[in-house]
């Protein structure tokens, strides 16, 4: 499932004199170690960064997104990313500003280390000269022994260095405190980026500023062990203009697992997006040019019902995480519910995944007049209301309208031998499953 493996479609801004510049407008710099430095860096010869991901979850979700599609702009920099999986920090977890974590077995932690591997490869190039490498911590931290770990790492943390950091603060003010488990996570990921710094010459770490703790407990580490000076950059942490949450819906965490997140739902996500959020949304997560993105915006401002920006905006984004061929899937379904296409050449999963928040109903064979079958999805309160609303001729099935109260559906018209979509007037819509 190669996606975003036609790296040839990516491209940074020609219009900023430097990748510094381009990260700038995009929004994409909270906090760094040393901005003159780090824009004078990046801007001279490749140098290996490294942004690292824990496999908490099998999946990554619109958080990670942020440092992939970060780690894919400076790769198309010239530089050379280095993609780090946590098999040990998976092991323990980040710290929570809330409560602990639930620990989950190595099994499950090892298997979802594959997963993430596997989706962090699909954004960046694997081959040229700055061909990115994968990287897992469990490399390097399971053959220490303990006494080694404190003896070699731990002398150089400070205690109360690390009771100042931002989650350990604010879990120590709570009922629930911080286990000696989840306090020690930021001295694993500083040895992190000290071992990539001797093994690779690692000098810079991205990810979000709320992280901007545990990254410079490495740039510190390094300082102090090898005396050497390496950057860190923090990502803001993307909120909605309206204050709630990003990358939720109804509660729920956005994944890039297609399983996890249908290719629909996550189209639809970006679809919703509110008029004041979408520029900002286009300059982070995709790769369209500043003038494009102006345009975009204009557009937004000028003509906002017709949602020029968050159509772009969606296909651009699913197209990154799904693959171009799933997103025109998902259009021509998203067409095709409302009267706009053909219902039949959309494929099985792309149905179910289209029509998975409609109301449903299953009945069986010898319920399939039209009045039953508007009763049975709930589009209609009864017998009399569902034989009013086709006389009137707001009854459509798979599209097609019916004008008959009496007509029974033809089995030969049931979508992959099961399905119905039903329709009541031009918005409400059921679907039915037809039982043997």
């Amino acid at each position: 499932m190669s996606h975003v493996n036609n790296l040839e479609s990516q491209h940074n801004d020609p219009g900023f004199a430097n990748i510094w510049q381009e990260l700038t407008w995009r929004g994409l710099i909270h906090v760094s170690t040393d901005e003159t430095e780090l824009e004078k860096l990046l801007a001279g010869d490749p140098i290996t960064y490294y942004c690292g991901f824990d496999p908490t979850a099998p999946s990554l979700h619109l958080g990670n997104l942020v440092q992939l599609l970060l780690m894919r702009r400076l790769q198309l920099a010239g530089h050379k990313p280095l993609g780090l999986v946590g098999g040990s920090t998976g092991l323990i977890g980040d710290p929570r500003p809330t409560a602990e974590r639930t620990l989950n077995t190595k099994d499950t932690v090892s298997e979802w280390v594959g997963y993430l591997q596997a989706q962090v490869r699909r954004f960046l190039s694997f081959e040229g000269d700055n061909a990115a490498r994968m990287v897992n911590n469990l490399d390097w931290t399971a053959p220490l022994s303990a006494i080694d770990f404190l003896r070699e790492i731990g002398k150089h943390f400070r205690v109360g260095t690390m009771l100042r950091k931002d989650a350990v603060a604010s879990r120590l003010s709570s009922d629930e405190g911080i286990s000696y488990t989840e306090f020690s996570y930021q001295i694993l990921q500083g040895m992190d980026y000290l071992q990539l710094n001797r093994d690779y010459g690692c000098v810079l770490q991205t990810g979000g500023s709320d992280q901007w703790g545990n990254l410079t407990s490495g740039t510190e580490l390094i300082r102090k062990v090898d005396a050497k000076s390496v950057h860190a950059l923090g990502t803001p942490l993307i909120t909605n203009s309206d204050g709630t949450k990003f990358g939720k819906s109804e509660g729920n965490a956005i994944w890039l697992d297609a399983h996890m997140c249908s290719p629909y739902a996550f189209y639809q996500f970006w679809l919703n997006t509110a008029d004041a959020d979408v520029v900002d949304r286009l300059k982070v997560f995709t790769f369209l040019s500043r003038a494009e993105i102006e345009e975009l915006g204009a557009a937004v401002a000028e003509r906002p019902f017709a949602r020029e920006g968050q159509r772009r905006l969606a296909y651009e984004v699913t197209s990154l995480v799904h693959g171009v061929d799933a997103t025109e899937k998902v259009i021509a379904a998203s067409a095709a519910l409302f009267g706009n296409g053909d219902l039949s050449v959309l494929d099985e999963v792309t149905l179910a995944s289209a029509t998975a928040e409609l109301p449903s109903a299953s009945i069986g064979a010898d319920g399939l007049g039209i009045v039953d079958l508007l009763v049975a999805s709930g589009l209609s309160e009864s017998k009399s209301a569902a034989r009013r609303t086709v006389g009137e001729g707001g009854a459509y099935v798979n599209n097609s309208k019916v004008t008959d109260p009496d007509a029974v559906i033809d089995r030969a018209e049931l979508l992959h031998g099961r399905y119905l979509l039903l329709r009541r007037g031009k918005k409400n819509l059921a679907t039915v499953e037809v039982t043997v």
